[in-house]
C-alpha cells in the first residue's frame, strides 16, 4: 500500500471514530444535543425535533452552548435519561404552530406507564406568555410536567414568569422524587405535586401569586390527573417571598378528600369523584354550580362520557375512598408574604367539593413544622385546619400574631376527631395578648402542650378560644399556664 492510500485510509478511521464519538449509541455515554441541530438560531419547531432525537438516545443529553433556545412544542423524555443544561441557557416558549402547555413531560403520562431514573438539571423556562391548559393528560398542566415516575430528579430549575394557567412543577403519581434548587415567581403555583411517596423538595425560593407548594392529594378535576394519598416528605429551607400583586394562596395547601360509590339518584357537582365497576370517575364540567342528578351508571374504561347531562371522565382503576397527606415535615421555612402559611382543608365551593356526604372521613397524619419562621408583621394565621388531623408537631419556631385556626365548613361531618398539638421550643414576638389557638368547630376535641417557650415582650399574654369544642391545655405560656 503507497503512502496516499495509508493517508487517506488513516483519515477515514480518524473521521468515523470522531463521528462516533459525536453521537454514540442510544443509551451509552453523552450526546450533545447541538449534534441534532439543537441551536440558539433555530426555529421553535426545528429545536422541538432535535432535542426530541437526543433524549430519544437515552443516557445523558446535554445543552452546553449559552443561549436563548426556542421551543414550539413538549418535548417527551424517558425512562434512564438525564438532561442536563449548561449554564446561560434558557428554553423559551414561542407559539409557531400553536399554543400548547409542557416544555417536558415524560413519555409513561400518555400510557400510565411508569417512567424510571429521570433527571433534569439546569432547566430554565422561559414562558414568555405561552400559558395554556392544553390537555395531553386530563388535569396535568405544569411547564414541566410528569405522570408516573419513579426516581425523578430536578435541580437548579429556575421560571421568573409564570401565568395564571399553569404550574411551574406539576408531579403525580410517583416514586421517591427530588427537587432541589429552583426558584419560581408567577401567578399560579410553584410546586403541584398529586399523590405519591417519598419526596424532598429543598433549597427553593418561592414568589408566587397561588401556593408556593401544593401537597393536593385531592384537587380541582382540572388540577391533577389522579387521586390519592401523598407521603412521607420532607420540605426544607425555602423561602416564601411578599408578592403584593396578589397576596392570596398559601405557603403549603395540603388538601385532603373523600367520595363514595355511585348510586342512582345521587347528586353530583363539578369535580365530584364516584367509584363504579373498579374505576374512579369525576364529573368533569364548568365551575358554575350546577347540581346534577345522576341516574346512569358510569361504565366505560377510558376517556370521557356524557351521561345524564353529567360528562364522567375516568380517573383511575386502582381504587381508594379516600386522599390526603401524613407523614410530612417542614423545616427551616422562611415566610414573608403575609398570608395563611398552612391550609390542612377540604375544598367547599364551586370549583370542588373534596368531601362528598357520607363518604369515610380522611384524617391528615402527623404534620411537623420545624423552624417556621414568620417574618411578616400581619396577623395571619400560621395554620389553617379544615379536616381532621391527628397529630401536628412544631419546633424551634418564631412566631409573631400567628394562630392555629380551627374551621368547620359545612362539610356535613360529624367527627373531626382529636388533634394533639404540641409547641417545643418556639419563640413567640407579638407585643400583647394572642390567640395562640382559635377553634370553630363544635364539638371538636384538641389536646394543646406547649414546653421550653420563649417569650420576647413582658406585654404578651397567650388564649385558646375553645369555641364550643373541648380542649385540654398544658402550657408553660404566660395566660395559659397554672
Amino acid at each position: 500500500m503507497n503512502k496516499l492510500k495509508r493517508l487517506v485510509l488513516f483519515f477515514l478511521i480518524i473521521t468515523t471514530g470522531a463521528q462516533a464519538q459525536k453521537i454514540p449509541a442510544p443509551g451509552s455515554g453523552f450526546t450533545d444535543a447541538a449534534a441534532y441541530g439543537f441551536s440558539p438560531e433555530a426555529t421553535g419547531s426545528d429545536n422541538v425535533k432535535a432535542l426530541q432525537q437526543a433524549v430519544d438516545r437515552t443516557g445523558t443529553v446535554i445543552v452546553s452552548r449559552p443561549g436563548i433556545y426556542k421551543v414550539a412544542g413538549t418535548v417527551y423524555v424517558g425512562g434512564n435519561t438525564s438532561v442536563v443544561f449548561g449554564n446561560n441557557v434558557f428554553l423559551k416558549k414561542v407559539d409557531e404552530t400553536g399554543p400548547f402547555s409542557h416544555v417536558l413531560l415524560n413519555k409513561g403520562a400518555l400510557t400510565k406507564t411508569y417512567d424510571e431514573h429521570i433527571a433534569i438539571e439546569g432547566l430554565q423556562i422561559l414562558v414568555n406568555g405561552i400559558d395554556k391548559r392544553k390537555w395531553q393528560v386530563y388535569g396535568l398542566h405544569g411547564q414541566l410536567a410528569f405522570f408516573y415516575v419513579k426516581d425523578l430528579r430536578i435541580e437548579h430549575f429556575r421560571c421568573l414568569d409564570l401565568g395564571h394557567a399553569q404550574y411551574g412543577i406539576q408531579v403525580c403519581t410517583f416514586e421517591d422524587l427530588l427537587i432541589n434548587d429552583v426558584v419560581i415567581k408567577g401567578d399560579k403555583d410553584g410546586v403541584h405535586l398529586g399523590r405519591g411517596k417519598r419526596f424532598t423538595i429543598s433549597n427553593a425560593v418561592f414568589e408566587t401569586g397561588d401556593d408556593a407548594i401544593g401537597l393536593n392529594a385531592h384537587d380541582y378535576a382540572v388540577g391533577n390527573p389522579e387521586l390519592g394519598w401523598i407521603e412521607d416528605g420532607l420540605v426544607e429551607n425555602c423561602h416564601d417571598l411578599a408578592n403584593p400583586a396578589r397576596p392570596v394562596g398559601f405557603f403549603c395547601r395540603i388538601l385532603a378528600g373523600a367520595w363514595v360509590d355511585w348510586k342512582s339518584g345521587m347528586e353530583v357537582q363539578q369535580s365530584d369523584t364516584v367509584v363504579s365497576q373498579g374505576r374512579m370517575y369525576r364529573v368533569q364540567a364548568n365551575p358554575d354550580g350546577k347540581i346534577y342528578k345522576s341516574i346512569t351508571r358510569p361504565v366505560h374504561s377510558s376517556g370521557s362520557m356524557v351521561l345524564d347531562g353529567i360528562n364522567w371522565g375516568v380517573v383511575q382503576t386502582d381504587v381508594t375512598y379516600t386522599a390526603g397527606v401524613r407523614n410530612v415535615t417542614f423545616r427551616d421555612i422562611f415566610l414573608e408574604k403575609p398570608r395563611t402559611a398552612f391550609s390542612v382543608h377540604f375544598d367547599s365551593d364551586k370549583f370542588s367539593r373534596s368531601y362528598y356526604p357520607g363518604a369515610s372521613i380522611p384524617q391528615q397524619e402527623n404534620i411537623v413544622l420545624d423552624d417556621i419562621r414568620v417574618l411578616h408583621r400581619s396577623d395571619t394565621p400560621l395554620l389553617a385546619v379544615i379536616t381532621p388531623l391527628n397529630t401536628l408537631t412544631i419546633l424551634h419556631s418564631t412566631l409573631g400574631n400567628n394562630a392555629i385556626n380551627f374551621h368547620d365548613e359545612r362539610h356535613n361531618m360529624t367527627d373531626y376527631g382529636k388533634t394533639r398539638i404540641s409547641l417545643i421550643g418556639c419563640t413567640f414576638t407579638h407585643p400583647g395578648k394572642m390567640n395562640v389557638l382559635v377553634n370553630s368547630i363544635p364539638g371538636k376535641h384538641i389536646s394543646f402542650q406547649t414546653r421550653a417557650s420563649v417569650e420576647l415582650s413582658d406585654q404578651f399574654s397567650a388564649a385558646v378560644v375553645p369555641g364550643g369544642g373541648t380542649l385540654t391545655v398544658d402550657s408553660d405560656l404566660t395566660g395559659l399556664k397554672k
